[in-house]
């Protein structure tokens, strides 16, 4: 097919969003490719990076190389810098332990010399559910931007390997490597965990454990069945999410996302990743920095593909600062347009009951890219760090016989989903629209994920139940004032500037236990739920927040509420005019303590969530 009857394929409404983003952010998006163009040449001129320091700059920076240190002195070689955030306590990052040696032989091998720059950190979300650390974790994307920018500031290097996985660290990744928009950069997953306890039987356990059915060391045991080894979380929450986006945007190598950890297969992608870091430098025909990698029609495939796969909510807030780091301005409006045309295409859990390895199975990226371009959902003519456009992501990576692990190649595929009840084409999907909706009326804008909530439970009318901490309404629960009737849970002083934003992911257990007494409940909130929300209606990220002077701080108990997640709306049915703000933020001598005081100034700075909830300044 021609370039031209390509373009006149793709979804009037997709050509509509990419055309108007690109519109708006013309003046932003010109000046940051100008830096980032300007940067690149003078990488063309001059030489790798490195070449450019002063004697004892350059000294400094391979004192300690050992076998490198010829190659580094001589600044003949590209500079190859990886950033990881490798530790060995969370599953996700552990098998990032190995990957430094094994990407320094690959780029070696390609011509090219690597350092290890620097790390950054990746906190877990699934460990400080519910506990002081979460109100530090939407601030720690920042500091993960910011680490990275201080990895890449020593001016050593022609191209970057960003090791990470999980909710925070992707995003934090992409953002500080944008700053350095001249630098090429290939992000390296390591996989998921395989499969463990069923997520149905885990989340029935955690049902059962919230109505005190299930003891402590009981639960501990599910938990541990289903968090077991090396990996990441299988479910498809954020994490997941943000290894699916970053493959369609073209920043993984072709279906690379979601083979396990350690696995031949595994160890041959991460050192083609290292090779192909030295062929995209600016030292070579294949150029492609990241700056220009990440347009205007590669953010709106990461939005489709969010919505096509039913992705975490945090996505919403996520890829609106992403965007903006490369100059463009995406908004929640751009959002709702696509969500209306694009289908829901995979169920995965909480949208469904099978995990990443099912859907791996099943066909994984290379059926789910290759339906939606034929679709006309995705851009295919993008730039990538395959060297070709999106069409390459439709091929699969295998070892054929050769070297000592084989040699790597991409084969085509032939063939739709190998499971209907886990990926569907999108001629014939789950669901006609997308799996997130912003909704929006006299209280605010929110979103809401309405992909693995019952259509009977898409909209509610109750009374409003008040609630300015998580914790209020769990003690609410135990004591059984929930019991027996309807209500909207309202919790607020949740969102960026009253404490930090943090997932209340605590709070879908004993919900989901009314809702499947029969009890009518939802949730409206300033705060996150999870990746992992499931089953309980919710308008999540509601903005203005309540410590803004939002209206979500005027309601009182028994105001009826009404959230319509099939229209898109929510309002409290009450007049509030004449109200005062009632409840409070957290005060400043409260918010102290596990180190968050330390982000005082992130709260005081912090943008809405609308906005990304970031606190740099675009571009």
């Amino acid at each position: 097919m021609s370039p031209s009857s390509r373009q006149d394929a793709i979804h009037p409404v997709v050509v509509d969003v990419t055309d108007r983003i690109r519109e708006r952010s013309h003046a932003t998006r010109e000046a940051y490719l100008a830096r980032v163009d300007a940067a690149g040449e003078e990488l063309r001129q001059r030489g790798p990076a490195r070449g450019r320091l002063a004697c004892a700059n350059l000294a400094h920076g391979f004192a300690a190389a050992g076998e490198d240190k010829p190659a580094l002195r001589a600044a003949a070689r590209p500079g190859v810098a990886i950033v990881t955030s490798y530790n060995d306590m969370l599953s996700a990052h552990q098998p990032y332990e190995t990957y430094p040696q094994e990407l320094k032989r690959a780029v070696r091998q390609a011509g090219g010399v690597a350092q290890v720059a620097g790390g950054v950190p990746a906190m877990c979300d699934g460990v400080t559910q519910g506990r002081p650390g979460m109100e530090l974790s939407l601030f720690s994307r920042e500091v993960v931007a910011m680490a990275t920018a201080v990895a890449l500031a020593h001016d050593m290097f022609d191209a970057v390997l960003l090791l990470g996985v999980c909710d925070k660290i992707v995003p934090g990744l992409f953002i500080g490597a944008l700053h350095f928009g001249h630098l090429p950069a290939v992000f390296v997953p390591a996989g998921p965990m395989t499969s463990g306890l069923p997520n149905k039987v885990k989340a029935r356990a955690r049902q059962a454990f919230a109505e005190g059915k299930l003891t402590r060391p009981e639960m501990l045991d599910a938990e541990a069945a289903s968090y077991h080894s090396p990996g990441t979380c299988t479910f498809y929450g954020t994490a997941n999410s943000n290894q699916l986006l970053i493959e369609v945007m073209g920043l993984h190598l072709p279906g690379a996302t979601f083979v396990n950890p350690h696995t031949e297969l595994r160890h041959a992608l991460t050192e083609e990743a290292g090779r192909r870091a030295v062929e995209i430098t600016a030292h070579g025909p294949e150029y492609t920095p990241i700056g220009r990698l990440v347009d205007e029609k590669a953010i709106v495939n990461a939005v489709v593909a969010l919505l096509a796969s039913g992705g975490s909510t945090n996505h919403t807030m996520h890829l609106v600062a992403m965007a903006a780091a490369a100059g463009i301005t995406l908004t929640w409006d751009d959002m709702a347009d696509l969500s209306k045309v694009v289908p829901l295409i995979t169920r995965m859990y909480p949208n469904g009951q099978a995990d990443v390895n099912h859907f791996q199975a099943a066909g994984g990226m290379p059926v789910f890219i290759g339906t939606l371009l034929d679709a006309g959902l995705l851009w295919p003519d993008v730039r990538t760090v395959a060297g070709e456009g999106l069409d390459a992501y439709r091929r699969v990576p295998e070892l054929k016989p050769g070297q000592e692990r084989g040699e790597l190649v991409w084969s085509e595929r032939s063939g739709g989903s190998e499971d209907l009840e886990v990926l569907r084409p999108a001629a014939d999907p789950f669901s006609p629209d997308g799996g997130i909706h912003i909704i929006s009326g006299n209280i605010g804008r929110a979103v809401s994920k309405v992909s693995a909530v019952k259509p009977e439970h898409l909209v509610i009318e109750a009374p409003a139940k008040v609630f300015d901490d998580q914790q209020e309404l769990l003690a609410a629960f135990e004591r059984g004032e929930l019991d027996g009737q309807d209500f909207v849970a309202v919790v607020r002083y949740q969102g960026p500037s009253a404490n930090g934003m943090p997932e209340l992911h605590k709070l879908t257990p004993p919900l989901a236990v009314l809702l499947d007494r029969g009890q009518r409940v939802a949730i409206v909130t300033d705060g996150r739920m999870s990746g992992a929300s499931g089953k309980v209606p919710a308008a999540i990220h509601l903005t203005p927040e309540a410590a803004q002077g939002g209206p979500l701080a005027l309601i009182q108990n028994g105001d009826p509420i009404r959230l319509d997640s099939v229209s898109g709306t929510l309002h409290v049915l009450s007049d509030l005019s004449g109200r005062v703000p009632a409840g409070s933020s957290t005060p400043p001598d409260k918010w102290v303590g596990t180190g968050r005081e330390l982000f005082t100034a992130f709260r005081r700075t912090v943008g809405p969530a609308e906005r990304g909830a970031g606190i740099f300044g675009g571009s």
